[in-house]
């Protein structure tokens, strides 16, 4: 292994230095500052109206101090993480060092989500009453319920309406864990598992992006910082993880394909991952934003793209066989989602809620690295940095799209997932990556013995 892939030489300690380190802590402190506002204006408006339905405003979570099963295995992964991270991100061989990043990230989700102990952090996370395994049952003739499926979307337009995940997303999602029960892994405990593990993944599909259309050492200093995210809080047993591993292996082999490995088959797969992403998650389709700039820094655009837009067919091409229509669904979503919270939420206050529950999502590490993307993409070279920065802000634009749709109030500490992973590169960009590391670990133990997250 070259010495370039090495973490860092020891930190320059001159005056530029010094001056970049205050103005990372300047970042970190409006972080801070902006979810401590909204915290204290969240907590008023809901003292006052209630309007807000979260309990520990900008969360979805109550206060609720506790220790459990899982709280010396979280530890000991993030003191290990912090400790050897860095090194073995920049000497392990890449296969190796992609399969560690799974296994230490599936490790801290397990870990932390057993915080909360197996049943409440694990086995019945999806089994609530807003949850999809509500409905395995209605899913036993699978044409039949998704000719009929939009019928149940709007409260009052049918005797019985989808619970509010069904309800939310379009049926690919559902019919995860309805075939997951059919080849007998049917429950909350293989639910979680599933998400779990296969929600790990999507570290891999970003570390694999970076790689591919910026340079190898980025991707390995932003491995320790993907393995060890904050996010695992949420990511463990929600399908927002699963959804967010789809979404980015589409990424990943998007990038391949325009870079030129194997275009037709790295297309295809491509095109069939978007399909089916877009079909688990209406809000994804914002990930035309990431795919847009995969295009701009690919160097041979034109090949693969047939190939990926004749993957992206398939997956809705069937379900519109069956009878579900995309769009005449998402029509109707809105108007469940005004039927709901949704509709007396109020936008002025989650507009900038909504990134103030980011701060927790990507930890304060990230709000340092983000100031250093911008940094980088002002520069304006066309070098790795400046394209690991696009990647970044390609995320960063897709979340805020999302916020200003006005379809994201609140609980968007599980939705925003497949958006706010992508974040996380930035701290790639920070010198001194353990104390970084540490801040992270530390923020997400924090959270998840100090409250008990909704999802």
């Amino acid at each position: 292994m070259t010495s370039d892939l090495l973490p860092e030489a020891p930190a320059d300690t001159g005056p530029a230095a010094r001056r970049d380190l205050r103005r990372d802590l300047y970042a970190v402190a409006a972080a801070v500052l902006l979810f401590a506002a909204a915290a204290v204006v969240g907590t008023w408006i809901e003292d006052r109206d209630g309007t807000l339905f979260v309990n520990w405003p900008p969360l979805l979570a109550y206060g609720d101090p506790h220790l459990g099963p899982g709280t010396p295995a979280a530890i000991v992964v993030a003191v290990a993480v912090v400790a050897y991270g860095p090194a073995l991100a920049a000497r392990l061989p890449w296969r190796r060092l992609l399969l560690a990043v799974w296994g230490v990230g599936t490790a801290w989700t397990f870990s932390l989500a057993l915080i909360d102990g197996w049943q409440r952090g694990i086995a019945r996370r999806l089994t609530t009453r807003y949850e999809y395994l509500q409905v395995i049952d209605d899913f036993r003739d699978i044409p039949a319920t998704l000719r009929t499926f939009t019928e149940h979307i709007v409260v009052g337009a049918s005797p019985e309406h989808w619970p509010a995940h069904i309800a939310g997303h379009p049926p690919a999602a559902t019919l995860t864990f309805v075939y997951l029960d059919r080849i007998g892994l049917g429950g909350g405990a293989w639910a979680g598992i599933w998400c779990i593990t296969v929600g790990a993944t999507a570290a891999l599909g970003i570390l694999v992006t970076i790689r591919t259309l910026a340079d190898e050492k980025l991707a390995r200093r932003a491995a320790p910082f993907l393995a060890l995210a904050p996010a695992a809080v949420w990511m463990g047993t929600s399908a927002d993880g699963y959804f967010a591993a789809v979404a980015s292996w589409a990424v990943a082999l998007l990038a391949l394909a325009v870079t030129g490995h194997r275009p037709r088959w790295t297309g295809l797969a491509s095109g069939l991952l978007f399909g089916l992403t877009v079909c688990l998650s209406y809000g994804l389709t914002l990930y035309v934003v990431i795919a847009a700039a995969v295009l701009v820094l690919g160097t041979r655009r034109v090949r693969p793209l047939p190939f990926a837009l004749a993957g992206f067919v398939v997956v809705p091409a069937v379900l519109t066989a069956l009878g579900f229509y995309w769009w005449e669904a998402y029509d109707l979503l809105v108007t469940r989602y005004n039927q709901g919270a949704g509709g007396t939420r109020p936008q002025a206050y989650w507009v900038w809620a909504n990134l103030a529950c980011q701060v927790l999502v990507v930890g304060l590490a990230t709000a340092a690295g983000l100031r250093r993307t911008g940094t980088v993409l002002l520069r304006r070279d066309r070098t790795a940095a400046f394209r690991l920065g696009v990647l970044v802000l390609a995320g960063l634009v897709a979340m805020l799209a999302a916020d200003l749709s006005g379809m994201s109030k609140a609980e968007t500490e599980r939705i925003w997932l497949p958006f706010a992973l992508w974040l996380l590169p930035a701290c790639a960009f920070l010198p001194g990556p353990r104390a970084w590391l540490a801040a992270q670990a530390v923020l997400a133990l924090l959270v998840n013995h100090l409250l008990l997250t909704g999802w």
